[in-house]
């Protein structure tokens, strides 16, 4: 089949300016710069990559038999383990704060009950003191002469009961009788005084007493009748010091056991029921049945007034 001539014709000349245009393009276009040609590589690599590792990309060792790639669950696992671990970090970190603050007020404690130690250690050395200089400045004790008058008799010829006596067999702390005996007679002036309710002059008189006669029979005596008035006067925590020493010192004495009881009384008298059960069981414990019977009796009374087991 023939074309005619003008077709070709025509045809030649798009032919032409399509080669001259494509060849004016590709005069104007520059090379590509190593950067884009880096870009187009990166694209290349990242496709051969998601054909390779459809999952995800490999690791920086993948394609060495002795160091496999990681996979989704080893990344898990160890995100877990680091979850872990600061879990343990951060309680590590709340305890010790949590003990630093308990040390801190274990501390503060101590030092508030080593305070309070000092000072009560202090105000007993001061009232052991003060009742030291009050005993060394007591007077002296002027013991008149053992009557030799007979007593008097009344018209009957019956001797006249004295009524100290009746007063001395109730209290239990009444002094015997000897003839020629300062210590005795000192101790009874005290116990007098006393019994007539002066108990300042008889603290006095019995201090100066136990001064003078620190190992005599009279001297548990003595003490108890001391502890004993300082609770008629109102001074409860003196008197409870005076009867405890007066046990601890001479547990065999006269009047050891008396002064348990009669600092459960004070124990009572101060508002500590507690304190006061513990005197009682320690009379119990200690003396048990050579307790004297009427002893036996007030204590037995003063345990159900404070309630004790």
């Amino acid at each position: 089949m023939k074309f005619p001539r003008p077709i070709i014709a025509w045809a030649g000349c798009a032919a032409i300016v399509s080669l001259s245009a494509s060849t004016a393009l590709a005069q104007r276009q520059p090379p590509p710069t190593p950067e884009q040609r880096l870009d187009r590589l990166e694209r290349q690599v990242q496709q051969v990559q998601r054909q390779v590792c459809p999952k995800g990309r490999p690791s920086d060792t993948a394609g060495f038999s002795d160091e496999p790639a990681a996979t989704q669950s080893s990344v898990g696992t160890l995100d877990q383990r680091l979850d872990a671990l600061e879990r343990q970090v951060a309680d590590m970190l709340r305890q010790s704060e949590e003990n630093g603050h308990r040390l801190q007020t274990i501390e503060s404690d101590l030092g508030r009950f080593r305070s309070d130690q000092q000072q009560r250690l202090s105000t007993l050395e001061q009232r052991i003191n003060d009742a030291d200089a009050a005993a060394a400045a007591a007077p002296a004790v002027d013991v008149p002469p053992p009557s030799t008058k007979p007593a008097a008799r009344p018209a009957n010829g019956k001797p006249k009961p004295e009524t100290a006596s009746v007063s001395e067999t109730s209290t239990g702390e009444a002094p015997g009788v000897a003839q020629d005996d300062p210590a005795e007679d000192a101790y009874s002036q005290g116990f007098r005084l006393w019994d007539a309710g002066q108990y300042d002059e008889a603290i006095t008189t019995l201090r100066a007493f136990t001064a003078a006669y620190p190992k005599h029979r009279r001297a548990s005596y003595a003490n108890n009748l001391i502890g004993r008035a300082l609770i008629e006067k109102g001074q409860l925590q003196e008197a409870a010091r005076v009867l405890l020493a007066n046990y601890r010192n001479n547990p065999a004495g006269a009047r050891a056991q008396d002064s348990l009881y009669y600092l459960g009384q004070a124990e009572m008298k101060l508002g500590q029921p507690g304190q006061a059960c513990k005197a009682y069981a320690e009379l119990d414990a200690v003396y048990g049945p050579s307790i004297r019977p009427e002893l036996k009796k007030l204590e037995t009374d003063a345990k159900s007034q404070a309630q004790c087991a």
